[in-house]
């Protein structure tokens, strides 16, 4: 399924015993694969994105130094990624994928209803708070529009679907009020994508320093906010 990265496969020379009898040298060390072939060098390139874009942020970011941090040659570097912003799109599309599946998981493991839009906005919180380097770089501008390619545009329309989907549902069951789905949808995603960017900025202070206490508290308020008055 996998081929070799043949740029950078380790290479051994061959060994010859010294002495004055003539004395067959032993055949070379098999070579072996490279920790990274073409199975997997294209995700450890991503992951390595993300850990340079948490410690020194996305500006610092380069593509000769995330290849740098993994020992593989530019020409195997480039086989997956063209440039920068290649890469960036590769984290974007990662990090939408994941953001989808936990809104969508929140949202039907707490039950649906008020209990789940509840937990939703607090996994919304949570998972920018625990993928940093993910969130900076799928809101903050990073990934020009044109640039983003069909892959990324469909993740990043997904997440958000799953809130509007959810408020559609409230809507039916007479607990959300009944403005536009869209423009609600972003009413509550523009208040808890605040919180979230506090959160991860540092600026999110409170005397007990949990951040969770915070985005329930953030959520509770966007629920007041768009609860119908016959809803608790």
């Amino acid at each position: 399924m996998f081929h070799v990265d043949r740029v950078n496969t380790w290479r051994y020379d061959d060994i010859v015993m010294p002495g004055p009898a003539t004395v067959a040298a032993p055949a070379p060390e098999r070579k072996r694969r490279n920790a990274y072939h073409h199975g997997n060098l294209r995700q450890a390139l991503v992951d390595q994105a993300v850990r340079t874009i948490r410690t020194d942020g996305v500006d610092a970011l380069t593509l000769r130094d995330v290849g740098a941090h993994l020992r593989v040659s530019r020409t195997a570097l480039y086989r997956h990624f063209a440039d920068k912003q290649a890469l960036l799109v590769a984290v974007a599309t990662e990090g939408f994928r994941a953001f989808r599946k936990e809104l969508a998981n929140a949202w039907e493991g707490a039950g649906r209803g008020r209990a789940g839009f509840m937990a939703q906005g607090r996994a919304y919180i949570r998972f920018a708070v625990e993928n940093p380097s993910h969130y900076r770089v799928m809101f903050g501008g990073y990934v020009a529009k044109g640039d983003c390619g069909a892959e990324l545009a469909a993740e990043s329309e997904a997440g958000f679907r799953v809130l509007v989907d959810a408020l559609i549902e409230l809507q039916q069951a007479g607990l959300v009020r009944r403005d536009p789905p869209l423009e609600l949808a972003v009413f509550v995603w523009g208040a808890v994508h605040g919180a979230a960017m506090l959160a991860i900025g540092g600026q999110v202070v409170r005397p007990d320093g949990a951040p969770e206490a915070a985005a329930a508290y953030t959520v509770e308020r966007v629920w007041d906010a768009v609860k119908t008055t016959a809803s608790r």
